[in-house]
């Protein structure tokens, strides 16, 4: 009982001073962003259109792919309970509302912390090891100005529009299976898919798209500070990034989830 006890308080505390470490990241990466605010050209650009075409151009193709096969599965699955209740047409409603409020933003979200954010934690998590990080702060450059700050600005940027990107792919995919399975044509589709999905439930998707690209950059970049000792305490914080990013997004899409439901949107 006694082992229990220490091992239990010891995990306490060291939840604590993790909990307290990343508050500390994100009151330096908030400065950071504050400085860049009042002086622009403290911010480096070339890096921030890096990140964009990293992040954002080059995931085109597995996130297009991965919201199509989604729009399909879901499509597949509501087709056998709508023939059944004579209800073909409202697979518009199924597909749009399902993909364009949650599907689309999530899976993109953890495509990407998957994609990005173990690549964000990598590559700082090996400047850390290297102490190329204690060079930087040496010569005076800021980490979170030079290392987080672009990552941060083009996900931001990237995200959102990655998630209408998954939005077109998903709703062509349901509406391909629609086509196949149900009967119901392309230009039926269409003309339901606008009464059936408001502008309303199309933005609650995609504005959650920068708040989940603030938790996959954070999160990464944190755990990359955290790196020690060498390759393997890498993999460990990479590891460790793609976990909590996964985690925290689905967290605070629930929690969206349950806002939204409240405020009645």
């Amino acid at each position: 009982m006694q082992i229990l006890s220490t091992a239990l308080g010891g995990a306490t505390v060291a939840a604590g001073r993790q909990a307290w470490a990343l508050l500390e990241f994100i009151g330096e990466t908030a400065l950071a962003c504050l400085l860049c605010l009042r002086k622009p050209a403290h911010l480096r650009w070339r890096p921030v259109a890096f990140n964009i075409r990293s992040a954002g151009l080059n995931a085109l193709p597995i996130v297009g792919l991965l919201a199509f096969l989604m729009g399909v599965v879901v499509a597949y699955q509501g087709a056998g309970q709508l023939r059944a209740f004579g209800a073909n047409i409202f697979v518009v409603d199924l597909v749009g509302l399902s993909l364009l409020r949650e599907f689309a933003p999530l899976i993109t979200a953890i495509i990407i912390a998957g994609r990005s954010g173990a690549a964000y934690a990598a590559q700082i998590g090996t400047m850390v090891v290297t102490e190329e990080m204690d060079a930087m702060r040496t010569i005076g450059i800021a980490p979170q100005e030079m290392l987080v700050l672009p990552k941060l600005m083009a996900l931001v940027i990237a995200l959102p529009l990655l998630t209408v990107y998954a939005d077109l792919m998903g709703v062509g995919g349901g509406m391909l299976m629609a086509k196949t399975r149900l009967g119901v044509g392309y230009a039926e589709f269409v003309e339901r898919f606008v009464k059936a999905v408001s502008v309303t439930d199309y933005l609650v998707g995609v504005l959650k798209a920068p708040v989940f690209a603030f938790i996959i950059v954070v999160a990464s970049c944190f755990q990359g500070f955290r790196a020690q000792g060498g390759a393997d305490g890498v993999g460990q914080q990479t590891t460790r990034s793609v976990v909590w990013s996964i985690f925290m997004v689905i967290v605070v899409d629930a929690v969206f989830s349950v806002v939204f439901s409240v405020l009645d949107l």
